[in-house]
């Protein structure tokens, strides 16, 4: 894509974003987010087949803000529960202010789309985790009898699933902090070495 592809492309993505989580998806139509883009109903049609075919690439404009805060808090020298602080803080903090749209991106990819499709989106962050996993066993923080790809995709969903019980089911047994700290205790004491 070039740059003003990719710009139009990002324009109606945070209009979709803005209007959805306003209207919600059936109240929202097409004229709805291009008017707040700015932009031709064309030209929506360019990018995106149908107002379905939103979910997975606002899924994907999701995961990346996640991911993106998180590389940018965590460096590869820092301990692997360090990175754990720092993926579960950004976890909630994104569950938190993403969370109408996420409940749209959960039952949109669920109806419209197929698990793979979430998979593949995942990936990058999966690969990313693992590698950090993968360290943490190398210099003996974390125990080496682990599955890494599974304990991977096991602790994501431990700590989305606990940040959208907290934020979108309104769990408030706690604190978000005791949440936070709880399963951050959780994982080391079923994975560090000491």
């Amino acid at each position: 894509m070039g740059k003003k592809s990719e710009e139009k492309y990002d324009k109606i993505l945070k209009a979709s974003i803005k209007v959805l989580s306003e209207k919600g998806y059936e109240n929202t139509s097409i004229s709805d987010i291009v008017k707040s883009a700015g932009i031709a109903q064309g030209t929506f049609y360019l990018y995106f087949p149908s107002k379905s075919a939103l979910i997975p690439a606002i899924a994907d404009h999701l995961l990346t803000i996640t991911f993106g805060k998180m590389k940018e808090k965590i460096s590869d020298q820092d301990s692997f529960w360090k990175v754990l602080e720092e993926v579960i803080s950004v976890t909630f903090e994104t569950t938190e202010d993403y969370k109408d749209i996420l409940v749209l991106c959960y039952s949109g990819l669920a109806i419209e789309h197929s698990m793979e499709k979430w998979e593949m989106i995942y990936q990058p962050f999966y690969q990313w985790f693992e590698e950090h996993l993968n360290k943490a066993i190398e210099r003996q923080e974390v125990i080496s009898s682990i599955d890494v790809k599974l304990t991977t995709k096991m602790i994501i969903n431990l700590m989305e699933n606990t940040a959208e019980r907290y934020f979108i089911g309104n769990e408030h047994d706690a604190l978000e902090e005791d949440y936070q700290a709880e399963i951050f205790r959780f994982i080391k004491r079923s994975l560090s070495t000491n």
